[in-house]
C-alpha cells in the first residue's frame, strides 16, 4: 500500500516519523475522514470548512495544496494506486511540524492520506443505548476531529461489551449530544432537529450538509438541547456521518418509531 506524506507519494513500510513528531507528544493536529466514490470525494467543500476551522482553532498553516482544487485528484491517484476500487475510505491527517515542548516552534504543518478499499455501510436500523461512562466535553476544539480521542475510545469500549450497535453520548448537563461515530439528528413535525455545538458534539460533515439542504426543500430546522426523551417523541430518529444515513430503531430497549417513507425523504434532501 501507498500513503502521501507531505505530497510524496511512497510506500506505507518507509514512513518515517521522529520521536518529537507533535502528533505523537501532544496530539497537535487533527484529521479528516472522507470518502471517495467513483473517484470524487464526497461533500469535499464541506470538508475544507472544516479543515479551515480546525487550522484556525489550533493556529495552523494549512499549505496551499491542501486547499487547491487539485488534491480531490491527488486523493484519487492514491485510491488507483492502492487498487481501493469504486469506493475508498480515504483518511487525512494534519499536525504541527517542529518540535520544541507545549510552545510550538512553528504554525506550519505537515500532513499524510492513506487510503483503503471501503465498503457501502449497512442500512440495517441501529439498537443503540446510552453511554454510561463517558460524556462529551465541550470545548473549542470539539468541533473538528482532534488525535486525542479518549471520549469516543472509552464509549466505543462499553458500546462493544453492551453488545449495542451504537451508543448516545451526552452532554456534561445530561443533553443529546451525538453518537460515537456519527452525529445525531430527529424528525418532530416537519422539522429537522440536531443537538447544538454547545453540546460538545463534532460539526461533521453529513450535519453541516443536512443543515444546509434541508431548507432548500422546505424544512425547518433547529440545533437545541434536549434531553433523551425527545428521542422518545420524535417520527424519526437517525445518525448519520460522510458514509450516508441510517435510522435508529431502540434507545435503551425503547422502540423508536421508524417511518420509512419519512426516513427516504430525509435521505431524498442529500
Amino acid at each position: 500500500m501507498f500513503l502521501l506524506y507531505n505530497g510524496q507519494l511512497i510506500p506505507e513500510d518507509q514512513l518515517r516519523l521522529p520521536l518529537t513528531n507533535r502528533a505523537f507528544q501532544y496530539n497537535d493536529g487533527f484529521f479528516e475522514t472522507l470518502i471517495l466514490e467513483e473517484g470524487r470525494v464526497r461533500y469535499w467543500p464541506e470538508h475544507q470548512e472544516r479543515m479551515a476551522e480546525a487550522a484556525t482553532a489550533l493556529h495552523l498553516l494549512l499549505p496551499q495544496e491542501l486547499l487547491a482544487g487539485q488534491f480531490p485528484a491527488q486523493v484519487a491517484l492514491l485510491a488507483q494506486q492502492n487498487r481501493c476500487g469504486a469506493l475508498a475510505r480515504i483518511k487525512l491527517r494534519v499536525w504541527r511540524a517542529g518540535e520544541g515542548l507545549y510552545t510550538p516552534q512553528t504554525d506550519r504543518v505537515e500532513w499524510m492520506v492513506t487510503a483503503h478499499p471501503a465498503t457501502e455501510p449497512s442500512t440495517v436500523p441501529l439498537q443503540a443505548g446510552l453511554c454510561q461512562t463517558v460524556h462529551t466535553v465541550p470545548s473549542p476544539f470539539s468541533q473538528f476531529k482532534g488525535f486525542n480521542s479518549p471520549v469516543y475510545v472509552v464509549a466505543s469500549r462499553e458500546k462493544a461489551s453492551r453488545g449495542l450497535d451504537d451508543l448516545v453520548l451526552l452532554s456534561p448537563e445530561g443533553q443529546l449530544a451525538e453518537l460515537t461515530f456519527s452525529n445525531l439528528f430527529w424528525v418532530k413535525d416537519k422539522t429537522l432537529y440536531t443537538p447544538a455545538l454547545t453540546s460538545g458534539c463534532l460539526n461533521g460533515v453529513m450535519r453541516r450538509n443536512l443543515l444546509k439542504k434541508a431548507p432548500q426543500h422546505g424544512w425547518q430546522v433547529a440545533e437545541v438541547l434536549r434531553l433523551p426523551s425527545a428521542l422518545e417523541e420524535a417520527d424519526l430518529v437517525f445518525a448519520g456521518n460522510v458514509t450516508g444515513l441510517r435510522p435508529l430503531a431502540s434507545l435503551q430497549e425503547h422502540q423508536l418509531k421508524l417511518d420509512a417513507a419519512l426516513f427516504s425523504e430525509v435521505c431524498a434532501l442529500l
